[in-house]
């Protein structure tokens, strides 16, 4: 992946929002995690699905890392749907550094 490969121009608010976030999160790896996964999915989720993928992005990054990764049992509330597809995007974590978007 070579770098952003969404245009936020043609998403609502709300998304634009998200997928900014997403690729600030403070921890590279939730960056790209967030992201990658939000580029591919953002457009078409429902709001609820949103509304469920913001619950899970105002966790602690450091919490998020060991759930995701495996290494911390994943709490019970986010036993979910959209939990589990983000644990299952497979990211690429050789993401360029100058690559990642500065202005969503």
């Amino acid at each position: 992946m070579t770098g952003v490969s969404l245009s936020s121009a043609d998403l609502d608010p709300r998304r634009r929002r998200i997928l900014f976030r997403c690729w600030h999160r403070g921890i590279r790896e939730m960056d790209l995690v967030f992201g990658q996964f939000a580029e591919k999915e953002i457009a078409t989720l429902s709001e609820t699905e949103l509304d469920e993928f913001e619950t899970i992005m105002a966790e602690e990054d450091n919490d998020l890392v060991r759930w995701i990764m495996g290494t911390w049992p994943v709490p019970e509330r986010f036993l979910t749907p959209m939990f589990e597809r983000l644990c299952a995007y497979k990211p690429d974590f050789e993401y360029p550094a100058d690559a990642l978007p500065r202005n969503a």
